[in-house]
Order: C-alpha cells, then structure tokens, then sequence
C-alpha cells in the first residue's frame, strides 16, 4: 500500500497501544475480546475483519470480503493436536471432551465475546481437512513471496 511503512511488532499489544495512542495509523491484528471492546467504546475502528463472514460477537463489523477485497480471507484456527500414532480411541475421548466443553452455554458466550467462533462439527477428520486446505491455499502464496516452507 503506497503511503503505509510496515513496522515490526513484538506482539499484538505493543502495537495496538500504539494504534490506540496515535503513534501509527493500522494495524492488521487478531480480533480479541478487548479489541472488540475498543472498537464499541470508540477508542479504534475495526474497519474489517478477514473472516467468510461477520462475528456473531461483533455483527456491526463488516467483511474485507463486504469492503471489496474479495479474497481477503485468513482466520484464525485454534486446535488440539497429537503426536502421531496416538490410539483413535484417544483421539476420540479428546474430540469428545472438546464437544462437551463447545457445547456448554457459558463457554460459547464467552467466546463469542472474544470474537471466536466455535465450530460445531470439528473433530480430527474436520481438523485434518482445514489444515489440508489451509496449506493449499496458502503454499502458492507463501513461495510467492520467496519464504521457504520446510
């Protein structure tokens, strides 16, 4: 982008503190609970997020997609994995735990808030296959760029 010096950061925080205090004009950061909640008190402006569509926590936030970058999508993945050649059975009792823990009221609430999005049908075989497509996607652009994937 003509205009815009990319700055490294040690991390989200020190850069949005600085987003935050004036010190320099964006950031493309994680949405976060407490990011969401400066963009509601007026302290930063989400202009988009980089999700196929709008937060549930955060609904008023529209899409790159929505703002005209129509393959601008990258989000954010939390998952639980194994060494392999764990047992099925015990991947299983992990999955199963994990469903209990996305199911339960409270949990889901408090990470909506944060701006995650339980997915409901996850499990090894769902897990496997984002990270296979994930890596398709995004190999072509990472060699693009002239990083090395090992």
């Amino acid at each position: 982008m003509p205009g815009i010096v990319h700055v490294p950061y040690k991390g989200g925080g020190p850069a949005i503190t600085d987003l935050v205090g004036g010190q320099i004009p964006i950031v493309f950061a994680n949405v976060t609970g407490q990011i969401i909640e400066l963009h509601r008190t007026g302290k930063l402006r989400i202009v988009a997020v980089t999700t196929p569509s709008r937060l549930i926590g955060a609904p008023d936030i529209p899409t790159a997609v929505e703002q005209g970058l129509d393959k601008m999508i990258s989000q954010n993945f939390i998952g639980l994995f194994a060494p392999k050649g764990t047992p099925a059975a015990i991947l299983e009792q992990i999955a199963q735990a994990s469903r209990v823990a996305r199911g339960d009221a409270d949990y889901r609430k408090l990470l909506l808030a944060s701006g995650q999005e339980p997915v409901k049908e996850s499990g090894p075989g769902y897990t496997l296959a984002f990270v296979k497509d994930e890596l398709a996607r995004w190999t072509p652009i990472i060699k693009a760029t002239g990083l090395r994937i090992d």
